[in-house]
């Protein structure tokens, strides 16, 4: 077994020292009223290269021999972990390969070159890119980097823990994202060391929950991932040296679905001004999932990363508004003749829902010639202001349609049969 100990974070940290970044422990005025709890942010996502990663890869990489550090490392990764080695391997002037799939959004690729790695694209998928780095490294001679089933690597994610700790000296429970467990067991370690009776609750996605059947087998296994807006976490599981990490201190593991983290980057965004990839997320999804029960208690909430692709960002807003009941679609049938659709905004205006989108539907629905389908999506304040829109349209006669088609059409239109 190849443990990692208190003093292996300890050096870590000095290793560290004038590397990476101390990152800042915020408090989350938003989420300790929705928890009744006192939440702070431990924020990863403004460390160097934009996640943890970087910690483990300069603890491994400064322990490099000489002879090694001139053969050059290589690893392989679809994002942060990508990005962390290329940023560690300039810091000490060794040559980087990063083999990334070609799946990998362009703004990682170009991120992780100018961090002066060579990039290779190839494969569909990480295992792909894995298997090519290993081979790789036999035939040039490279040092692989692994991703997280390393003690070197899990010693300087640990360092998380050494400033949750210092930081907030009374913490009662650390939230922590999960994949193959290198950043939870590390921070599992240091916390467990200085706060003995504190919980080390990990967090994993529903889509790759790698962790949680292993620790149920008893032994380290693996799972096909399934697509997911966490992919930062998306791995089948932890190795020999995470997993008895995992398996002796976590206090549980947590599983949040699609939605859940949608709507934790929403908030944020929005209530902390804070950019955090879906699998830094997974934690305050957890929380507003009431997934535990933090009542009372002083809470660190790790945000892993903040590597999020700009048009995946976009979609998760809008994802994630609509499900916490801010972005609503409602059909209303109306009559196609002039001034309907000036009269149906005249109502939404009233009740002050915002119009996003209209979109204006004669064919290809099954309505008689002389009435049409609009389709409207709107923004409002929450589920119950959506619920004032609806009545609305009712007190002007407008009534909710048993029949595929318009939700809400004229009264008269089922009095004719015609709905």
């Amino acid at each position: 077994m190849h443990d990692v100990t208190i003093a292996d974070i300890l050096a870590a940290r000095a290793q560290l020292d004038g590397q990476a970044r101390r990152t800042p422990l915020l408090r989350s005025t938003a989420l300790s009223t929705v928890c009744a709890a006192d939440v702070w942010l431990k924020a990863e996502n403004l460390q160097r290269a934009g996640s943890f990663k970087v910690r483990g890869a300069i603890n491994r990489i400064a322990a490099l021999t000489a002879g090694e550090r001139a053969r050059g490392v290589i690893a392989a990764s679809a994002g942060n972990h990508a990005q962390g080695v290329a940023v560690a391997a300039r810091a000490y002037g060794v040559a980087a390969t990063i083999v990334m799939p070609r799946t990998t959004p362009l703004a990682k690729v170009e991120a992780t070159r100018a961090y002066g790695a060579d990039v290779v694209l190839d494969g569909d998928s990480y295992d792909a890119a894995r298997e090519l780095a290993q081979r790789l490294a036999d035939e040039r001679g490279l040092v692989p980097i692994p991703a997280y089933d390393d003690p070197l690597i899990v010693a300087g994610q640990g360092t998380v823990g050494l400033e949750i700790v210092d930081d907030l000296p009374e913490v009662e429970t650390a939230l922590v994202p999960l994949g193959g467990g290198g950043l939870a067991g590390g921070i599992a370690v240091a916390v467990k060391a200085r706060r003995p009776r504190a919980r080390v609750v990990g967090v994993q996605v529903a889509a790759a929950t790698g962790v949680v059947r292993a620790l149920a087998a008893g032994r380290p296994t693996s799972i096909a991932c399934g697509p997911t807006i966490a992919d930062g976490i998306a791995v089948g599981g932890p190795g020999p040296v995470t997993f008895p990490l995992l398996q002796r201190y976590l206090d549980d593991v947590l599983v949040v679905d699609e939605d859940a983290v949608a709507q934790a980057m929403v908030l944020l965004l929005e209530r902390a001004k804070l950019v955090v990839e879906g699998a830094g997320a997974v934690g305050v999804a957890a929380l507003l999932a009431g997934k535990l029960d933090v009542g009372g208690q002083r809470v660190a909430v790790v945000l892993s990363g903040g590597n999020v692709d700009i048009n995946m960002l976009a979609r998760v807003v809008e994802h994630g508004l609509m499900q916490a009941g801010r972005y609503f679609s409602l059909t209303v049938g109306v009559d196609d003749k002039p001034g309907q659709l000036a009269l149906l905004a005249q109502l939404l205006s009233g009740v002050g829902a915002n119009v996003l989108s209209v979109a204006h539907h004669r064919f290809g629905i099954a309505l008689p010639v002389g009435r049409v389908q609009v389709v409207l999506l709107l923004e409002v304040r929450d589920a119950e202001h959506a619920g004032e829109v609806r009545r609305a349209l009712e007190a002007v006669g407008f009534v909710r349609s048993a029949r595929a088609g318009p939700e809400f059409v004229p009264a008269g239109w089922l009095e004719d049969g015609g709905a």
